[in-house]
């Protein structure tokens, strides 16, 4: 797909699919006339940057207004983009790209309304981000991807839950004491590095098997009836029965919703269904991306404070200048005596020595790929964080 050059195509057209496949551009020719009447009235500006701004101030006011539908066509693209990168990372979905395409389109409002014009943030590195998380949320929802493995499954796991899956599942209660004591056992021992990196947590090694049943065989003197020895096969076998009762009670599967409750006179399997937004493994990811994204912000702001100290005494001075003060590039120049070309050439280079330390930590910690629309996107959080953090300073 050819991006759109021309400004009034840019506020006026829509994708048109074929197939799940870009077919080309469907003009609005409403949106057109407006948009060839804004640029006679403005003509001394024709960025298509500038006029998203100008029809997102508009939009604030006139939320439902020409204003939207002008910026929903400028975000054409990035919601293709968004939708085409986020489905081809998961093998196993239903959904198609022009599926996911129209999930980002029917929440543009929620990306407008999250956009902060006043800081300088580029609307559409800002949308690109925000679509894609949007699009990713309906996959989890639909359990269209497999979010944990068994292991972090186990791990996030409550025991409170945990016994009413075995109990759902109809285990008896000895049978329950001694699973629920096998996957405390598994809790205590294997226990990941960092916390917030569970969601995908391999199979555990047979070092880590043997000291579990080390453990388990300890303890099942004080806490079980039963005091059977068990061996590591064991323990594997009925963590994996544990697995598939908690993800049976967590996502019922059943032919129909409206069959009797098994064990209950009156009744149906719907009374008892969780539904997708209250299930508890929702709940249990949602938690976890709060702590995730949490843990990553205070990383990255613990990254950049350390590197703003290791900048020269001048150019510290030049930051606070620029996003401490607000001054202007003239103003700064004025005030240090010397050109403003000089302080521009400057401010880019500190920019970019800040950019490329923080894009290759990014690299390195969280282990991202360093595509060009990354880049992007890094420079935008870049540009959020010095001015949140000399506001704060």
């Amino acid at each position: 797909m050819l991006p759109r050059q021309d400004t009034v195509e840019i506020f006026s057209t829509f994708i048109q699919f074929d197939n799940d496949r870009f077919a080309g551009w469907a003009t609005d020719t409403r949106l057109r006339r407006s948009m060839r009447q804004s640029l006679s009235t403005i003509t001394t500006v024709n960025s298509a940057s500038f006029w998203a701004l100008y029809w997102h101030q508009i939009w604030q006011h006139q939320p439902t207004g020409l204003a939207r539908e002008h910026l929903t066509a400028y975000l054409q693209e990035v919601c293709f983009w968004s939708a085409t990168k986020t489905i081809t990372g998961f093998s196993s979905s239903q959904y198609s790209v022009a599926d996911c395409f129209q999930v980002a389109i029917a929440r543009i409002d929620k990306v407008l309304k999250g956009f902060d014009r006043e800081r300088g943030f580029n609307l559409k590195s800002y949308a690109s981000i925000t679509c894609a998380n949007l699009i990713r949320e309906l996959l989890r929802q639909q359990k269209e991807i497999d979010i944990c493995s068994d292991w972090s499954l186990l791990r996030k796991l409550s025991q409170k839950r945990m016994i009413e899956a075995l109990a759902n599942a109809g285990l008896d209660r000895e049978t329950i004491e001694q699973y629920v004591l096998a996957w405390n056992c598994l809790k205590t021992i294997y226990v990941p590095e960092r916390a917030s990196s569970t969601r995908q947590l391999p199979k555990p090694q047979p070092e880590t098997w043997l000291a579990i049943a080390n453990l388990y065989n300890q303890e099942r003197h004080l806490q079980l009836s039963s005091q059977e020895a068990v061996t590591c096969e064991h323990l594997e076998k009925w963590l994996l029965i544990c697995v598939k009762a908690v993800r049976s009670y967590l996502f019922p599967n059943v032919a129909s919703i409206n069959q009797p409750k098994p064990g209950y006179e009156t009744g149906e399997i719907i009374d008892s269904l969780v539904g997708v937004d209250q299930s508890p493994l929702v709940d249990m990811i949602a938690q976890e991306e709060i702590e995730q994204r949490s843990q990553q912000h205070t990383d990255i702001n613990q990254f950049l404070t350390a590197i703003i100290k290791q900048l020269k005494p001048e150019e510290q001075k030049l930051l606070e200048f620029y996003y401490a003060l607000g001054l202007k590039q003239a103003e700064i120049a004025q005030e240090l005596n010397t050109k403003q070309y000089s302080i521009s050439r400057q401010l880019s280079r500190v920019r970019k020595e800040l950019l490329l330390a923080l894009a290759q930590w990014s690299q390195s910690t969280m282990h991202i790929s360093l595509t060009s629309d990354i880049l992007d996107n890094i420079s935008s959080l870049l540009e959020e964080w010095l001015a949140s953090y000399y506001d704060s300073n």
